[in-house]
């Protein structure tokens, strides 16, 4: 009832073609050829030419990537403050209820 049925690979059916051998060809030794002539090299200038409008697109996306990232540097330090503040406050708060506790023994 519980035991595994191992299923058996059935033999092909379809019709089988023997391999085919390989006969092996001649190599006919051809004439010498001589070496290419040596191409002349690229010339070496930039590739990239900038336009007004190139320059001014660079010039504003670096002004954009420049806000940001200064966006991002004021919101950490404003977040840092902030934090610093708040446990000040809450360290004088501390050492007041502990020093008035203190007082009225």
């Amino acid at each position: 009832m519980l035991r595994p049925r191992i299923p058996t690979n059935p033999t092909p059916t379809g019709h089988l073609t023997p391999p085919v051998a390989v006969e092996p060809t001649a190599v006919v030794p051809s004439a010498q050829v001589s070496p290419p002539a040596p191409v002349a090299p690229a010339p070496s200038g930039p590739t990239v030419q900038f336009t007004p409008g190139t320059a001014l697109a660079l010039v504003g996306g670096g002004t954009a990537v420049v806000l940001v990232v200064g966006a991002v540097l004021v919101s950490l330090l404003l977040a840092v403050a902030i934090t610093g503040a708040s446990v000040a406050v809450c360290a004088l708060v501390i050492r007041s209820l502990v020093h008035t506790d203190a007082k009225r023994r």
